[in-house]
């Protein structure tokens, strides 16, 4: 897969990743040194399995520099970070999924 590019389009309160013909995006809100990620938007058009998880991948890596916590109430962000053990650091105390 190509070199996805991230951007943090804080106006909109979204993480985007724009492909040739379609805009991928995770909605967000921020709060307190917390990100609630709270919907994932995958265009039809994207048919790379993997996109969604490289995405996620990238969004979760983005929030981990900037040393926040991460709350996923997308069911499929959820998912994610609890097959993915690694990512389960970026959790605030007391969450569990």
């Amino acid at each position: 897969m190509k070199n996805l590019n991230l951007v943090n389009n804080e106006f909109l309160r979204q993480f985007e990743i724009q492909t040739e013909n379609s805009l991928a995006r995770i909605e967000y809100s921020e709060q307190e040194r917390k990100i609630f990620l709270t919907k994932i938007h995958i265009p039809k058009e994207i048919k790379d399995k993997s996109f969604e998880e490289n995405f996620i991948i990238k969004v979760l890596e983005f929030i981990s520099d900037k040393k926040l916590r991460v709350v996923p109430t997308s069911p499929k962000i959820a998912r994610f970070v609890r097959s993915n053990r690694r990512y389960k650091e970026l959790l605030p105390v007391g969450i569990k999924l």
